[in-house]
C-alpha cells in the first residue's frame, strides 16, 4: 500500500476514465478526487494539499498543456501525469516541457499510472531533501522575506502564516516606513491566491478625484477623458489580493463603496449600471489609530468591523535593535548591486555602534535610505562614523540637543521638541499633531508658521527640507 495514503488529484472531462482512474487509485490504496475540468483542478490544487495530478489533455476550459503550466506555479515540485487518447509526439514532448513527469496514452493499465507515480514520488523525494542539505529547505529569514532573528521578527513571521491560511480581510497596523506593504505582500504569496494577482495602490497617493475611477473602473464617456472602458484594479485583482494601502485617508464615500465590495462581492465602474463579481480579499494598512478614527466618526463604524477580522501590528525598528546589523548588510548588498563602483564593503565597528544606537524614527525604510547615501557618497572601503548622515552623526540619544549648557526659555525648548516630532513622523505636520495630541493649527502656530501653510504638505525641518514629495503625490508609505 503506497505510503501515508497520497492524494492523486484526477482532472478528466470524461466520466467514465475519470472515475475509472479514481476507484483504480483508491482500490491500491490512494486517496483520489476527481473534477471535470481545469477550473475545477486549479481551484483544488489553489486550497487543499495533493501529492500529484493526473490531467487529459483536452478538457472544455482549460486544455491539459496549460493545466501543467498552472499547476506547476501553484506547486513548483508537484508530479504531474498528463494522460489522453489523442497522442502526438508533438503533444508528448510540449507536456514534459512544461513540467509533467511523464505522458501516458489511453487506454493505459491502472498498474502503469501507479508506476510512475511511485518514481515521481521517489524523484520528487530525492530532490526535496537535496534542496534540504543545501539551505534547510528554506531559511525562516527566506520563507517570509523578513529580515532579522530576534524574537519580534519570528513572531510576525508566525503570524503573517497564520493569517495567509484563512480568506478573511486584514488590517496591517504600524508606524510609517516599518514596511506594512511587504508584509501585505507575504500574506498574500503564502496564502491560496498566490497564483493569481497582487494589486497594490497606495489611497493617499492618488488624487481623490482619480481614485474611484483608478480602484472601480469607469465606462466610456462616464466622464471627460473617459474614452474607453476601464475594467479597475478592484477587478484587476479578481482572485487575487487588493492591498489598500494608507486607507484611513479615504473619503468616506469611497468607504461606503469599499463596505460594498465586501458585502456583495461585487463591482460597478463609474459610469454603469451593472455589477460584476469579483472574489478578491482585501488587505488594508494604516499608519492611523483606525479604531480611534472610527470612535470619533472620522473612519466608518461598519467598514472598521467589516475589515479588522484580522489585525496584525508590524513592530517599529526601534523594537528589535538587534536586527539592525542584519539589516545594514541586507540593504549594503542591495546599494552595491545598484552602484558598483562604490568602494564601500563594510561599515566600521564605531559606524556600526552609532547606527544600532540610533533611534530610527523612519524604521526600515529610514536605514534603507541611510544605507543607500553612504554607498553612495563615502569614499573608503570601510564606512566611518564620519561617512555617515548628518542626523545620524549628529544624534544624542534620540533628541535634536542634549541638556546642558545655558538654560533656555520653555517656549523655545517647546519649539526645538515639536520640530523633533514632526521629523520623528516622516515629516508630516498632521500626523507629529495627532501623536503629540494637538490640533494641526497648534502645532503649526508652536512652530513659528503661517496660518496659510498646507498641513498635510511636508515642511523644512531645522532649516532643511525632509527629501520627502507631497503625501498626495508620492508613492507608498511601506
Amino acid at each position: 500500500m503506497p505510503e501515508n495514503r497520497r492524494r492523486i488529484l484526477v482532472a478528466d472531462s470524461d466520466i467514465e476514465s475519470a472515475d475509472r482512474i479514481v476507484g483504480g487509485l483508491i482500490d491500491r490504496g490512494y486517496g483520489a478526487l476527481s473534477v471535470r475540468s481545469g477550473r475545477e483542478a486549479v481551484e483544488k490544487l489553489r486550497c487543499e494539499p495533493f501529492d500529484a495530478l493526473v490531467t487529459d489533455l483536452h478538457m472544455p476550459d482549460v486544455d491539459g498543456l496549460e493545466m501543467v503550466s498552472l499547476a506547476r506555479a501553484l506547486i513548483a515540485d508537484l508530479p504531474i501525469i498528463v494522460a489522453t487518447a489523442h497522442s502526438t509526439v508533438e503533444t508528448a514532448i510540449e507536456s514534459i516541457r512544461r513540467g509533467a513527469y511523464h505522458y501516458l496514452t489511453k487506454p493505459f493499465r491502472q498498474g502503469e499510472l501507479v508506476t510512475f507515480l511511485e518514481r515521481a514520488f521517489t524523484d520528487t523525494a530525492i530532490r526535496r531533501r537535496s534542496d534540504a542539505s543545501q539551505g534547510e529547505t528554506r531559511s525562516k529569514a527566506s520563507v517570509s522575506g523578513l529580515i532579522g532573528d530576534s524574537l519580534v521578527i519570528q513572531s510576525l513571521r508566525e503570524q503573517i502564516r497564520q493569517i495567509a491560511s484563512t480568506p478573511a480581510p486584514v488590517i496591517i497596523l504600524g508606524e510609517t516606513g516599518v514596511g506594512k506593504g511587504l508584509v501585505a505582500q507575504l500574506i498574500h504569496r503564502e496564502s491560496c491566491r498566490a497564483a493569481f494577482p497582487f494589486v497594490s495602490i497606495n489611497c493617499a497617493a492618488i488624487p481623490e478625484s482619480l481614485l474611484e475611477s483608478e480602484l472601480f473602473g469607469h465606462a466610456k464617456g462616464a466622464f471627460t477623458g473617459a474614452t474607453s472602458d476601464s475594467r479597475g484594479l478592484i477587478v484587476e485583482a479578481n482572485r487575487g489580493s487588493l492591498f489598500l494601502d494608507e486607507i484611513g485617508e479615504t473619503t468616506p464615500a469611497l468607504q461606503a463603496k469599499f463596505l460594498h465590495v465586501l458585502e456583495r462581492r461585487s463591482v460597478r465602474a463609474v459610469g454603469s449600471t451593472k455589477e460584476q463579481e469579483v472574489d478578491i480579499r482585501i488587505i488594508a494598512a494604516t499608519h492611523r489609530d483606525l479604531a480611534r478614527h472610527a470612535k470619533d466618526g472620522k473612519f466608518r463604524n461598519d467598514l472598521f468591523y467589516r475589515l479588522d477580522v484580522i489585525s496584525i501590528v508590524v513592530p517599529p525598528l526601534r523594537d528589535h535593535p538587534d536586527d539592525i546589523p542584519q539589516l545594514l548588510s541586507h540593504f549594503l548588498a542591495q546599494a552595491r548591486s545598484r552602484y558598483p563602483s562604490s568602494p564601500v564593503r563594510a561599515f566600521s565597528p564605531r559606524a556600526l555602534a552609532k547606527l544600532r544606537s540610533y533611534p530610527w524614527p523612519g524604521n526600515i525604510r529610514e536605514i534603507a535610505n541611510a544605507v543607500e547615501k553612504v554607498v553612495l557618497w563615502a569614499r573608503d572601503a570601510e564606512v566611518d562614523v564620519t561617512d555617515l548622515p548628518a542626523v545620524i552623526r549628529n544624534d544624542v540619544h534620540g533628541l535634536p540637543f542634549a541638556f546642558h549648557g545655558q538654560i533656555v526659555p520653555l517656549r523655545e525648548l517647546e519649539r526645538h521638541y515639536v520640530f523633533w516630532a514632526v521629523t520623528q513622523s516622516g515629516g508630516h505636520r498632521a500626523a507629529a499633531a495627532e501623536r503629540l495630541g494637538v490640533d494641526p493649527k497648534t502645532l503649526r502656530r508652536r512652530l513659528g508658521l503661517s496660518r496659510d501653510s498646507n498641513d498635510n504638505a511636508r515642511q523644512p525641518v531645522n532649516g532643511k527640507r525632509s527629501g520627502k514629495v507631497n503625501r498626495r503625490r508620492g508613492r507608498s508609505a511601506d
